[in-house]
């Protein structure tokens, strides 16, 4: 069973890598060349002004619309063949991790029952307030950001061959790296998956939905999005809601804390090659999700108690 579960993890690996590869490896290429001509830079002295207002410098602007509009991997790949200190990096990644995929991701949400501004409120405001608030707090992070396999060139290049195959380099070791991780990482899930310990994984959520303000059915929901994300666990957790007869509130609540923290184990490690510390990342995205479930379940069981009160009296 444990070799069948490796194989057929590393074929799912390696057609992720080759999914994700044609979207990350033209971006790259297209991104690196456009650095030489006009377009680019009026974008970028177009947004400069916003950009400031959080840490960045204004080609940030380039993997933020693509990470929300396309996902994560577009992102990065658009992150790779631009230069930024690393603590534009660890923004950058801190933004896209709460805010990305915007389209798939929100229409996941939506077939759950969950309200369309909900969603795109609490994902764009946590990127934007967090940003702002890495911004004010850390005053290191100045030294120029160093992209794993991905060397700085000595001099940027002169010639249209020299841009292309600069473009080329970029690319390939960016889709060299995500297969490092993507591989190995559906090797495990899939692993997982056949020993079933998203189910067991699912009653270990049970006592933490709880104490979050959730019901216990909602463990399965939470389960899914927490291991395989929401684009990639949304049949589980759409299935999970309608067979666990899961309440609105609670799907709400377990939502809000999702788009804070979700594919823990993947969106952290697509994160390494761009050479940024993923613990603290990875911790932000955490503390984040647990307060906000806290903040607004608490605000939502008072507001209840309130309205049910004023029932009774009138």
């Amino acid at each position: 069973m444990l070799l069948s579960s490796v194989k057929k993890g590393f074929m799912v690996g390696l057609k992720t890598t080759w999914t994700l590869g044609k979207i990350i490896f033209p971006v790259t290429l297209i991104v690196a060349m456009l650095q030489y001509t006009p377009v680019l830079p009026w974008i970028i002295k177009l947004l400069t002004p916003v950009m400031k207002l959080i840490g960045l410098s204004g080609d940030a602007a380039i993997p933020l619309v693509l990470g929300n509009f396309l996902n994560l991997y577009a992102g990065i790949g658009a992150i790779l063949s631009l230069d930024f200190s690393i603590k534009e990096v660890f923004i950058l990644a801190v933004m896209m991790s709460f805010s990305h995929n915007l389209f798939i991701e929100s229409g996941v949400a939506m077939k759950a029952s969950v309200k369309l501004w909900v969603i795109l409120t609490t994902r764009l405001g946590l990127a934007f307030v967090s940003a702002a608030v890495i911004n004010l707090v850390w005053s290191g992070g100045s030294e120029p950001a160093k992209y794993g396999l991905i060397e700085a060139k000595a001099a940027p290049a002169d010639t249209f061959a020299g841009m292309f195959l600069e473009g080329l380099e970029k690319a390939g070791l960016g889709i060299l790296q995500l297969a490092m991780i993507v591989v190995p990482l559906m090797v495990v899930i899939q692993i997982l998956k056949d020993l079933q310990w998203l189910q067991k994984f699912s009653k270990m959520m049970a006592p933490i939905t709880r104490s979050l303000g959730m019901k216990e059915n909602t463990s399965t929901t939470m389960a899914a999005g927490l291991v395989f994300g929401l684009a990639y666990g949304a049949g589980v957790m759409i299935q999970a809601v309608e067979e666990d007869g899961v309440s609105k509130k609670d799907v709400t609540l377990a939502f809000i804390f999702l788009v804070a923290c979700h594919a823990v184990v993947e969106d952290t490690l697509i994160f390494v090659p761009l050479g940024i510390p993923v613990w603290p990342l990875f911790l932000i995205r955490l503390g984040v999700a647990v307060a906000l479930t806290l903040i607004v379940g608490t605000i939502w069981q008072r507001t209840g108690l309130i309205q049910r009160k004023e029932t009774i009296n009138g």
